[in-house]
C-alpha cells in the first residue's frame, strides 16, 4: 500500500466520503487511489475557490467534514478566500494539499512555495507529512481536528513522494472531543442578570441558532422579557415556520447603533461583541453602548443548546411555545423590489429549502419578509470574501441529499466564482440561482459614500459592470445551466416554480 491509498482508506474510515478537488501533477497518486478505492464521491471544481467554498457549504449542512484536494502552494492560494470564509463560519474541512517531492524541494522548482506558511493563516491545524508510513496517522489526526467543536480547518500537506512511496498504513478513527459545557458559574451569573437587570440582550450566533437552541432561548425570553438577536452574519440559521422570527444586528453602522442603543447588559451565546464590518471616519467600531456590561454564557466551541437549557432551568422558566409566524405570503406581483423578491422566495420555496445568501445590498431586508416561509436553513457569508455564494451552494446541495438550494446571488460577486455553475451542471444539483443583475458593485457605491470620498468619473467607472454588459443567460448556458431573465415579480415566480420542479440547476437573471 502506498501513502495515497492509506490516505483514502483513512479518510473513508473517519467518515470523510466527499472530496472536492482540483488536482495537479503532485496529487496524481491520490487521484489514482480515489479511482481504485470505492466509496468517495469526487466533485471537480474548475477553480480552487469552488473547491474550498463547496467544502464550507457541505459542513454547514452535513455537520461533518469533506476533503479538498488542491495543487501545491498556488492552488492553495487560489482557494484561500473560500477558506477564509469557512474559517469565519467555523466550518470543519480536511484540506489536502499536494507539494513537491521532498528530495525535489532543494532545487526550487517553479511551483515550490511556502505552502505550510500560507495554510497557517486559515487553518487551526497544519502538518506536512514527509513519509508514506505517517500519512494515515496524520490524516486521522486531521479528521479529529476538523471535527473538533465548533468545526475547524485542518490542512495536511503531502509531498508527492509521501503519496507514491510504499509503506502506507491505514489509521483508525480518533475520538472526537465532545463540545465543552458552559461554566455553571456563568449560567448562574447570567441568570442573576436576567432576574435583576433591565436592557438585557441575548446575542445568538453559531450553534445557538439551531432550532433546539432557539426553543430554549425563547423560554428564557418569555420568562424574563429579555431581547433576542442574531449576529449580523451567520453560518446557518434555522428559520421559517416553527422557528423564532429572529432579526440580525444590522450591517449599516447607524442602524446598528440605533438597534442596540437600549442595551445595558449584553449576553454572548456562541457570539462575539457586535462590531462594524469596517471602520468609518467619525463612527465607533463597537455597535453597542460603551457603558453596557458584557457577559459570556458560551464560547464558540461550547454547547449552546445545553447552556441555554441550563439557564432556562436555573430561571425556572416554563416551556413556551414558539409563536405562530402567521400565514405564508402569496406570490407577489408587479415591479421588482427587494421586499417583493423576499416574499416570492417565502411564498414559493419548497419545504426544507436551503437559502445561500450573497445578495449583499439588495438583501439586507430579506429576514422580516421571510419569517412565515416553510422551515428552511439560511446560510450567510461570515468572512466577507466575495464570491462565496455559488460554491457554498454546491456543497450545501451535495450535503442536502435532494433538498432545493436557492442562491440569492449578487452579479459582481458571482463573477469571482462563476465556474461553480459548471460543477452544478456536472453534478445535476438542485440549485436555483437568482442572479441579482444591477450591473454594478452596488455595495461599493455605498461604501464610497460612507468613507466620505468624493465621486468622480474614474471612480464610478471602477464600480460599473455594464461596459460591456455580462450576458448571464448565455454565460450560464455555456456551462450547462438552463437560464432565463425576469423583469417582473410574475415572471420571477413562474421561473422559480418551474425550476423547483426540475432535477438540475437553473439560473434566473433578475433585472434589478
Amino acid at each position: 500500500m502506498n501513502g495515497a491509498e492509506s490516505l483514502v482508506n483513512t479518510l473513508l474510515g473517519g467518515g470523510v466520503d466527499v472530496c472536492f478537488s482540483n488536482p495537479g501533477t503532485s496529487e496524481m497518486h491520490f487521484v489514482a487511489a480515489l479511482d481504485r478505492i470505492p466509496g468517495m464521491r469526487c466533485v471537480l471544481g474548475l477553480q480552487e475557490n469552488i473547491v474550498t467554498g463547496a467544502a464550507d457549504g457541505y459542513w454547514r449542512i452535513a455537520g461533518k467534514p469533506a476533503s479538498t484536494l488542491l495543487h501545491c502552494g498556488p492552488g492553495l492560494a487560489n482557494g484561500l478566500a473560500g477558506l477564509h470564509d469557512a474559517r469565519r463560519a467555523r466550518s470543519g474541512i480536511v484540506n489536502i494539499v499536494g507539494d513537491q517531492a521532498v528530495y525535489h524541494r532543494p532545487f526550487d522548482a517553479p511551483l515550490t512555495a511556502d505552502t505550510e506558511g500560507w495554510a497557517r493563516g486559515v487553518s487551526a491545524w497544519t502538518r506536512t507529512t514527509t513519509r508514506s508510513e505517517d500519512v494515515g496517522a496524520d490524516a486521522a489526526t486531521a479528521i479529529q481536528a476538523a471535527r473538533t467543536s465548533p468545526g475547524q480547518i485542518a490542512t495536511l500537506i503531502l509531498p508527492s513522494d509521501s503519496s507514491w512511496n510504499e509503506g502506507g498504513v491505514v489509521a483508525q478513527p480518533l475520538p472526537v472531543p465532545a463540545a465543552p459545557v458552559a461554566d455553571p458559574n456563568a449560567v448562574k451569573q447570567v441568570a442573576r442578570i436576567l432576574r435583576e437587570q433591565r436592557g438585557v440582550l441575548l446575542l445568538l450566533g453559531g450553534l445557538a441558532l439551531t432550532e433546539g437552541a432557539q426553543r430554549q432561548a425563547h423560554r428564557i425570553a418569555a420568562a424574563t422579557g429579555c431581547r433576542l438577536l442574531a449576529e449580523g452574519s451567520n453560518a446557518r440559521t434555522q428559520r421559517g415556520q416553527g422557528r423564532l422570527p429572529l432579526d440580525r444586528v444590522p450591517y449599516v453602522v447607524d442602524q446598528a447603533l440605533a438597534a442596540l442603543a437600549d442595551v445595558q447588559h449584553l449576553v454572548l451565546v456562541n457570539a462575539k461583541e457586535p462590531i462594524g464590518f469596517f471602520g468609518y471616519p467619525g463612527k465607533p467600531s463597537r455597535l453597542y453602548p460603551a457603558d453596557a456590561a458584557v457577559h459570556l454564557l458560551t464560547r464558540y466551541e461550547q454547547d449552546a443548546e445545553a447552556a441555554l437549557a441550563a439557564l432556562a432551568d436555573e430561571l425556572g422558566a416554563p416551556a413556551a411555545a414558539i409563536p405562530a409566524a402567521g400565514p405564508r405570503p402569496e406570490a407577489p406581483r408587479g415591479a421588482l423590489s427587494p421586499e417583493g423578491l423576499a416574499r416570492a422566495v417565502a411564498a414559493l420555496m419548497p419545504e426544507h429549502s436551503i437559502v445561500v445568501d450573497e445578495s449583499v445590498t439588495y438583501g439586507r431586508g430579506f429576514f422580516p419578509e421571510t419569517v412565515a416561509a416553510p422551515a428552511h436553513d439560511w446560510l450567510q457569508n461570515c468572512g466577507g470574501a466575495i464570491g462565496y455564494g455559488i460554491p457554498v451552494a454546491v456543497g450545501a446541495a451535495i450535503a442536502g441529499g435532494g433538498r432545493r438550494v436557492i442562491g440569492l446571488q449578487a452579479d459582481g460577486s458571482a463573477m469571482y466564482t462563476v465556474q461553480g455553475l459548471w460543477t452544478q451542471a456536472r453534478e445535476k444539483l438542485p440549485v436555483t440561482t437568482v442572479l441579482l443583475s444591477n450591473r454594478k458593485y452596488q455595495i461599493l457605491l455605498g461604501e464610497y459614500r460612507n468613507v466620505g470620498a468624493n465621486p468622480g468619473r474614474t471612480a464610478m467607472d471602477m464600480l460599473d459592470l455594464g461596459n460591456p454588459d455580462i450576458g448571464w443567460v448565455q454565460l450560464a448556458n455555456s456551462m450547462g445551466v438552463e437560464a432565463a431573465q425576469a423583469t417582473t415579480l410574475e415572471a420571477l415566480g413562474d421561473l422559480m416554480s418551474q425550476s423547483f420542479s426540475r432535477p438540475g440547476p437553473f439560473l434566473i437573471e433578475l433585472m434589478i
